[in-house]
Formats: structure tokens, C-alpha cells, sequence
């Protein structure tokens, strides 16, 4: 029903932009007052300027625009590589350059993802410190141990935690709105900030650097807005802008009038305007509210890391992983363990170095601002390559580009604040992707040198072969085409090949899915030998033993006991050489080592252990 997936989107996608509040305007009101009094013309330039970020980035560009860049109904930096077809680039290419771009805007969602759980936390049990200064040494240690549940939680799956995610978030937005109404009523004069003008005015009069500073502060205020994109596929177009323009906005909005208005009353209130919005009977069940929007708003950008993860595995842009298929039907339906605890350091060390909100908020946008700026830059190119006039996309998306540029060059002044933290992060993911897609496609030319072509296997099964072993192997091939190096090996020291032999590939596609009824192409090689390649899509999870059952369903492949099968397997060992063309061999050792630490191949691709024999080969690159 509409009205269901219209809630559940309220607590996936809008926890992270839904918890804004608790730090965006109190950040921006600072960085206005530049070390001198809040003034009111301060405080309404402020709040213009937020709303307008929101109307111009959040609800025009992407709940109207860049929604409509969908691969298939999915969204997110990965299907737009995917449209454009940039996976299998040729080097040099404009395609195979935009390859990179977008893997960076992917690796940029790994740095948001240690921020988000950390200075969402952290704002809200700073909540405390409103009607007990002499919490403040506690607050650090409480947001750590919540973190700490929170990452220890994943591995038991979200399945309760994602059905009340969209009843509390629908209220945590209720109580946002109430409390802006509440700061309204007592100075209505906030509300002749609904022009833009104040936000420009304002700007135009600061010095320069100041100015920087306020974009960058008021950014904040729509951090969050980019898992509108990535989410699209969870729960659709329309019930994302429902859930967006119907609640979430007009719940932001009134809410950040509702603080400027008791800034222009009370400017001392700056240190938490969001709490002491509240009347005093309310503080302490607000921070337990605001501490659970915050953990939903933690689990939700947790959930769509592991999500790009597997997403990034399956189109050879990360080594494999061990993943777990949790219990859960909403969010959160994997769970990937290395990334998990690697994103609890990440996050953990953002708290106890940085320590305070006010800190982490200088951490804080530089990377979503660059990825905004990305996703725009990508969306244009798949508008022009569906046909859109190129005029028209230019004028259009140019002009949110440059909002973008002007945002990102705002949060660029914060690099030494702690913005270095989240791009260092994104720096690193980014890196071990290019190695891990060159070191793949070095790989895959040794292999195609290695490999005999069919016409060769064909005149060893009818010439060389001194007999056939009764029953059926399986040899799972990296290519659709060719001999697999574990055969090979198998018949140079065998000299045998069983009376069925089935070569297995399986083939991860653009598409995000691919439909049961287009699952497996089989075809003969030769009399005995059959090739069957079986095609998924970059949301879905490639289990070869599935695959095989759905064949045999489909008649596919009659008279296949898949129990009495054996599975043989290829291990290569990468062995760098400085005389072989290819990346540098500090980069090649290093392409090695997490080739040698990723998943066994049986393990990822839902073999039967029992059943599977490896075959080891040097590989040189």
C-alpha cells in the first residue's frame, strides 16, 4: 500500500536529513555571528537560507529531477554507472574517466557513513547538557556506548527495528513540527524569511570568508538529502516524494523557523536552540527521542553501506566479502562483517577525536557536498544519453551544479577542521577500488592467455581423454567463453573428463535484476560438455547452486542430480612482476594481498562445500 511504503521511507530514507535540526541552524546562527552578538537580520538571513537550500537542492533537484534517473526503478551512484555503461570502459575512454569519477562518489559515501552515526548521536545526548551542565563529561561516553550497540546489533539483523523505524520517525517529525510552531507563535515575524532575499541580502553584506563559512554551516540542513537517490529502488518514486514534500519538509521547515524565532528572542539560547525550544518538562524525553531518530538515522546510512557494498562486489569494483542474509524484510537484509567494524573505528574514532557536535560539523558535508556534486554531473550525462535536449539539460543541471560547486567550496573551508577525516576515509575506499579494478583486469588478461579456446577442449574430449569418469563435474568459469583454467588442469594431470561436464559462469549484469525467466542460457560445446551461464543483476546475490535448481526446474538441464555432483574450482595465487606491464608492483602486492584475504570463491557463489575440489594456479602480473 502506498501509505506503508510511504512510512517506511519516512524512517530509511529521512532519518539522516530528519535529525538535521538538532545541530544545522545552531551551526549556521554561529558561523553568522562570526565572533560577535547574534543579530536578528543574522538570524533571518540564516534561516532563508536553509529553507532555500532545501526547496533548491532537496525538493527541486532531487525529488523532482534526479529521482527520474532510475535504472530500472534503482537508484544511487552505482546505477548511474551502470546506465552509462562506464563498468567495461576501454582506458583512455570518456566512459572509463567517469568510471573513476563515480567511484569516488561511491568510496564518498563510506566517509558520510562514519560521520552520520557519530554527530547524530552525539547532537542529541548533548541534549543533557541543557538542564545538566555537569553531564558534559558523560556525553561522550554515553554516545559511545550507544555506537557501540548499535554496530554489535547489525549482525543480529534489523527486521524489528525496521518495522517501527516509520511509526517513530513519523512522530520524531510530528514533534518537530509542534516544536516549530510552538518557537512561531511567540515572534510570527520569522516568518518574512520565506523570501528569499534575506538569505542573499545576507550574504552579499558579510566579508567573504564569513559568507564561506555560513554555507558551509547551513549545509548541514540538507545532509541526508542524498538517500532520497539511493533509496529509490527500497520503496519507489512516488512514495519517496510523498513522504517528502507531505511530511518531512513542512515538519523541517516550521521547525527551523520555530528556532530562528526563539534566536531572535533569546540569542543567548544559541548553544542548543533545538532543546531549548522545548519547554523544560520535555528536555530529558526529547533526548530519548532524539536519541532513538538518531540511532534510525544511524542504521539507515549503516544499511545503504552494506548495500553499496555488495552492490560494489558484484561489479568488480571491491574484492568479495563475507556477507550474511539477515532475517529482516525491511532494511538492512545483509550484513557484511568487515565493513561493519570497519565503519564502527571509523565512526568511534570521529567521537572521541573530535568529541563535541560543533566539532564533527566541520567533518561534516564536505563529502556529501562532493557527491551531490557528482550525482549531478552523472545524472546530465544519462538525461543527454536518453535523449533530452543537451540544451536544456546543460542550462538545467549546470545550474544545480554550480549550487553544488558554490556548497562544496564552502565546506572546502573546513578541511582543516576536520573535513580532511571523511575524505581521507573516501580516499582510501576509493584507492583499494581502482586497485582492486585494475589488478581484475590484469588478471583477466593473464587468464585469456592462458585459457585454450573450445575448438581445443573438443579435440582433447574426443582424442586425448582415455576415458570418462562416470558422473557429472562442475568447473566455474570466470569467462563465458574458452576453457576454465581449473579444466585444464584437471586434464593435463588426469588425463580423464567425467561423462558430463558442465562449465558455469556466472555473469553479473547493468540491469539490477534480472527476472527468474532470463536467469540461465545453456548451450552444448560438444557431446557431453555443456555451457551454462547464469545472469544476475548488481541488487542480487549470485548463488551458482540456486541458479543450477532453477535450470533443473526449468528443464534446462534433465537428468541433473545436483547432490551427486562435484564442484571444481580454480584458486589463483597472483604472483607481481616488475617486467609484465601493468600497475606499479607496490599497487599489483597490494591487489595480491586482498585477492589472497577475499572470499573463497565456493564460499561467495553458494556452493556446497562438501561437494567442491580446488585447483590451484599461478597467475603473473
Amino acid at each position: 500500500m502506498p501509505v506503508a511504503v510511504t512510512l517506511g521511507a519516512l524512517g530509511v530514507v529521512y532519518g539522516d536529513i530528519g535529525t538535521s535540526p538538532l545541530y544545522a541552524l545552531k551551526e549556521a546562527a554561529k558561523a553568522a555571528t562570526h565572533g560577535g552578538p547574534l543579530t536578528e537580520s543574522a538570524v533571518l538571513g540564516v534561516v532563508s537560507l536553509i529553507l532555500w537550500a532545501l526547496i533548491l537542492i532537496i525538493s527541486i533537484k532531487y525529488a523532482m529531477l534526479i529521482l527520474r534517473a532510475d535504472n530500472r526503478g534503482e537508484g544511487g551512484i552505482v546505477a548511474l554507472l551502470a546506465l552509462l555503461s562506464a563498468r567495461n570502459a576501454a582506458p583512455g575512454t570518456w566512459r572509463a574517466h567517469l568510471l573513476v569519477v563515480g567511484l569516488i562518489g561511491a568510496a564518498l559515501l563510506y566517509g558520510d557513513g562514519a560521520i552520520t552515526p557519530a554527530i547524530s548521536v552525539l547532537s542529541a545526548i548533548e541534549g543533557l547538557k541543557v538542564d545538566a551542565p555537569s553531564l558534559t563529561p558523560a556525553v561522550v561516553p554515553i554516545t559511545v556506548v550507544i555506537l557501540i550497540g548499535l554496530f554489535m546489533m547489525q549482525k543480529q539483523g534489523t527486521g524489528f527495528i525496521g518495522r517501527i523505524f516509520g511509526p517513530v520517525m513519523l512522530f520524531w517529525f510530528a514533534v518537530l513540527a509542534a516544536l516549530g510552531i510552538h518557537g512561531i507563535v511567540k515572534a510570527p515575524g520569522v516568518l518574512v524569511a520565506l523570501s528569499p532575499l534575506y538569505a542573499f541580502d545576507f550574504l552579499i553584506h558579510q566579508d567573504f570568508h564569513v559568507s564561506f563559512a555560513i554555507l558551509g554551516a547551513a549545509f548541514l540542513a540538507v545532509t541526508g538529502g542524498e538517500a532520497m537517490y539511493a533509496d529509490m529502488g527500497h520503496f519507489g518514486r512516488f512514495p519517496i516524494r510523498l513522504a517528502w514534500f507531505a511530511v518531512c519538509l513542512p515538519a523541517l521547515v516550521l521547525n527551523y523557523f520555530g528556532q530562528a524565532a526563539l534566536l531572535i528572542t533569546d540569542p543567548t539560547a544559541i548553544e542548543n536552540p533545538f532543546f531549548q525550544l522545548s519547554p523544560d518538562w520535555s528536555h530529558y524525553p526529547l533526548v530519548l527521542l532524539a536519541t532513538i531518530a538518531t540511532v534510525i538515522a544511524s542504521q539507515a546510512i549503516i544499511s545503504g553501506v552494506f548495500s553499496l557494498t555488495q552492490q560494489s562486489i558484484q561489479l568488480g569494483f571491491l574484492p568479495r566479502m563475507h556477507i550474511e542474509h539477515t532475517t529482516s524484510d525491511a532494511i538492512g537484509q545483509i550484513y557484511v562483517p568487515l565493513v561493519n567494524w570497519l565503519l564502527a573505528a571509523g565512526t568511534l574514532g570521529a567521537v572521541l577525536a573530535f568529541g563535541t557536535s560543533d566539532a564533527l560539523a566541520g567533518a561534516y558535508g564536505i563529502a556529501v557536498s562532493l557527491l551531490m556534486a557528482i550525482t549531478t554531473l552523472l545524472a546530465a550525462l544519462v538525461a543527454i544519453q536518453w535523449g533530452y535536449s543537451p540544451i536544456i539539460v546543460i542550462a538545467v543541471n549546470g545550474f544545480f551544479f554550480i549550487i553544488d560547486a558554490i556548497f562544496f567550496a564552502a565546506n572546502s573551508t573546513k578541511l582543516f577542521e576536520g573535513g580532511w577525516f571523511p575524505l581521507l576515509l573516501a580516499a582510501a575506499v576509493a584507492f583499494l577500488m581502482l586497485t582492486w579494478r585494475g589488478g581484475v583486469k590484469l588478471v583477466e588478461t593473464a587468464r585469456s592467455k592462458l585459457r585454450q579456446p573450445e575448438e581445443d577442449l573438443i579435440e582433447t574430449a574426443v582424442n586425448k581423454c582415455h576415458s570418462r569418469l562416470p558422473g557429472t563435474a562442475i568447473f566455474l568459469a570466470s569467462a563465458p567463453n574458452g576453457v576454465p583454467l581449473a579444466l585444464t588442469q584437471f586434464v593435463k594431470h588426469n588425463h580423464v573428463l567425467h561423462q558430463r561436464v558442465l562449465l558455469v559462469t556466472v555473469q553479473i549484469e547493468e540491469s539490477p535484476r534480472i527476472p527468474d525467466e532470463d536467469r540461465v542460457v545453456v548451450h552444448d560445446v560438444t557431446p557431453g560438455i555443456i555451457r551454462v551461464i547464469l545472469r544476475y543483476g548488481f541488487m542480487q546475490y549470485p548463488t551458482v547452486y540456486e541458479g543450477l535448481k532453477l535450470a533443473c526446474r526449468q528443464g534446462k538441464l534433465p537428468g541433473l542430480r545436483l547432490t551427486d555432483v562435484t564442484y571444481y574450482i580454480g584458486r589463483e595465487t597472483i604472483i607481481p612482476r616488475e617486467d609484465i606491464p601493468g600497475m606499479w608492483v607496490w599497487r599489483e602486492s597490494l591487489f595480491a594481498f586482498l585477492q589472497r584475504n577475499a572470499e573463497r570463491s565456493a564460499a561467495f557463489f553458494g556452493v556446497p562445500t562438501g561437494q567442491v575440489v580446488e585447483f590451484g594456479t599461478e597467475i603473473e602480473i
